[in-house]
């Protein structure tokens, strides 16, 4: 039994099956991952250069051949869009992406790239993916036209023969492609990146900014794809709307009338607030399109009297050749020409892109309509139809578009309008330097004169002119002719000097203009007689005259007693009251007549009818009781009463139809 003491070999840990194996699986994992995620951010760098390189081609070899072609029919615009804003941030990008990759923390750097271009992308982007669809539009009618299909088939095989593309498609599509692969190559690489390492936060929130860009991308190009529906709708022509109309759609438009008109009048409050942001925008945008609209019908009507005048000069330019009509023709025609191509045409493009916009706020009143009224019925019932849900979709649509377009829209036509404005500033300002000159020297032409010599010119003139009117005036004032009157004023002068005594009688020397109440328009050289030497209100320079017949009051300056001396032709006149005024027939030197100065009707057996320039025999120059107003007269053998201010005196050699004198009052013989 002494075998207990032997040595024992110590003992050991037993070893476990199939350890070496993990290790090196998980080295063997590492080092796989490691290199995928090289092979992944390699297919980032060298795709973005081959895709750059792509874009350039289409820019600067196939679109460059197709504007040297000059095709009418072929629209360049709508089928490249801004694919050279495109090419200007992905050159930027692959310049900043090559600077990474050789950085220690190439993975930190690229997820920073992303975020630094992420709205720059998202920008040109989604301009691009908006309008890519009528690119490709614009293709498909390309390829039913042989002529033009021919030539892009001709460009592609002479400057990018190697790609094999048949039409333009080929590259039209490669800017949608690759900003929706930017997430999936992210994704790819942070697939084969440990969560433990440091750049997975930032790569993670690289690739969900990227899938964000493509979400943005996708509901802008949504909310465009509505505007572009409803625009189109607005261009139906009056036989496709009515076509349209249908039971739901009257219906519908019905209850937005409704509810508009509860909203006006306060019956139904508007589910959402106001929103003044947006009520700022459309109040700009109107009153820009106010003031383009207003601009625009000016500028139609001024363009249309430049070419009035333009008519109008040619016949003086025929006949007289030399004339400053001429110049005016040559100054005209130009600035017509430059108006049109500067400032209307642009105002009538202008236009026409305001009424996208015009549209798209009327219909989202409508949509705003439904939405409210969508809004009530599902606070009601608690649930909504998949109509319904659309149609609210579509108001917040073209909302968020409306408040993400409409600020930029507004700023690009408010500059567009202001450069035609100072275009118009521009035109006008030469304009009226061309014809300031051209005036000058037809009208003005000792303008070279020195300016001291020219001022002595002037004065010169400016004096002997002065001299000259100052003795016209002088002869005007002094040089009154005596009008001829016609047998109606003859009749009414007649009738003054029969009712008022003779030193009451005025000419008028200068056109009166009634501009006051009881005021006379009386013409120049009219009798009047004085009643009043003043107005109501003591105001000596205004009187109160009697015109023979009207009565009202005329300026004191503008008359001027009235002395005619007697006609050598003619004999002198007067009333009858003179016939028996004590002294008159003593100083009558020739014997009188009395006539008949106004016809008369007679109203009553007492009376006797008058004839104007009737002999009349003057029995009594009174009536029974007295009264002179009325006198008994003998006329043809019959005998009765006529108004006294009716009959006047003449010499018997007096004939009718005479020009009345200026009045001479009798003298007093002793």
């Amino acid at each position: 039994m002494a075998s207990s003491g032997s040595d024992e070999p110590p003992a050991t840990e037993p070893e476990i099956p199939g350890a070496e194996c993990s290790i090196y699986e998980e080295v063997m994992w590492l080092d796989k991952t490691e290199q995928n995620q090289r092979l992944a951010v390699e297919e980032l760098i060298k795709t973005e250069a081959s895709y750059v390189h792509n874009i350039q081609l289409c820019v600067s070899d196939i679109r460059a051949h197709l504007q040297q072609k000059q095709l009418p029919d072929l629209d360049l615009e709508g089928l490249f869009s801004n694919i050279d804003d495109i090419l200007h941030v992905s050159r930027c990008f692959l310049k900043r992406l090559e600077a990474a990759v050789s950085h220690t923390e190439q993975l930190n750097q690229i997820s920073a790239v992303f975020q630094e271009f992420k709205e720059k992308l998202e920008s040109v982007y989604k301009v691009y993916c908006a309008s890519y669809e009528q690119a490709l539009l614009l293709v498909e009618s390309y390829r039913k036209d042989p002529r033009l299909q021919q030539e892009i088939l001709d460009t592609l095989n002479t400057m990018v023969p190697y790609t094999g593309a048949s039409d333009l498609s080929f590259f039209l599509v490669m800017p949608v492609q690759r900003v929706t692969k930017y997430a999936l190559l992210l994704q790819k690489i942070l697939e084969n990146t440990s969560p433990s390492d440091g750049a997975y936060p930032a790569l993670q929130s690289a690739t969900n900014a990227m899938l964000e860009v493509s979400a943005n991308i996708n509901e802008y190009k949504r909310r465009k794809e509505v505007a572009f529906k409803y625009n189109k709708a607005e261009q139906l022509t009056l036989r496709e709307r009515f076509a349209r109309l249908n039971t739901h759609s009257i219906a519908k438009k019905t209850m937005r009338l409704s509810r508009l008109l509860m909203h006006e009048a306060g019956i139904v409050p508007k589910v959402r607030t106001e929103d003044k942001e947006y009520d700022d925008l459309e109040d700009k945008f109107q009153c820009l399109a106010s003031g383009v609209t207003m601009l625009k019908e000016n500028m139609a009507s001024y363009l249309n009297n430049l070419a009035v005048k333009y008519t109008c000069t040619v016949m003086p330019r025929v006949r007289n050749p030399q004339g400053i009509s001429q110049q005016c023709l040559w100054i005209l025609v130009p600035q017509r020409r430059r108006l049109n191509q500067v400032v209307y045409q642009p105002l009538c493009s202008l236009t026409d892109a305001l009424r996208g916009p015009h549209q798209l706020i009327k219909k989202r009143l409508d949509k705003l309509l439904d939405y409210e009224e969508i809004q009530e019925r599902k606070s009601e019932t608690g649930s909504v139809t998949y109509d319904e849900e659309a149609a609210m979709n579509t108001y917040l649509a073209i909302n968020a578009l409306l408040m993400s377009e409409l600020p930029r829209f507004n700023q690009v036509a408010m500059q567009l309008l202001g450069q035609i404005l100072h275009s118009l500033v521009a035109l006008q300002r030469e304009l009226a330097k061309q014809v300031l000159e051209e005036t000058t020297r037809e009208l003005l032409p000792h303008s070279h004169l020195p300016l001291p010599t020219f001022w002595k010119m002037v004065e010169d003139t400016l004096c002997q002119s002065g001299t000259q009117v100052h003795a016209f005036c002088q002869k005007f004032e002094t040089i009154m002719p005596s009008p001829s009157l016609s047998p109606a004023e003859e009749r009414r002068v007649l009738s003054l000097v029969s009712k008022h005594s003779p030193d009451k009688l005025y000419q008028v020397i200068s056109n009166i203009s009634g501009s006051k109440d009881l005021d006379l328009t009386l013409q120049r050289g009219q009798i009047v007689a004085l009643l009043h030497g003043m107005d109501t209100k003591g105001n000596t320079n205004r009187w109160l005259v009697d015109a023979g017949g009207p009565r009202g009051y005329v300026p004191a300056g503008k008359l001027q007693p009235y002395h005619p001396v007697q006609s050598q032709k003619h004999g002198t006149f007067y009333p009858l009251s003179l016939l028996f005024t004590e002294g008159f027939l003593s100083v009558s030197s020739c014997p009188v007549q009395v006539v008949a100065g106004f016809s008369f009707a007679a109203r009553s057996p007492q009376e006797v009818s008058l004839q104007v320039g009737q002999l009349v025999a003057v029995l009594e120059p009174h009536d029974k009781k007295g009264s002179k107003d009325w006198s008994l007269v003998e006329v043809n053998g019959q005998r009765g009463y006529v108004p006294s201010s009716y009959l006047v005196m003449v010499p018997p050699w007096e004939p009718l139809g005479w020009s009345l004198p200026a009045w001479s009052p009798p003298t007093q013989q002793t």
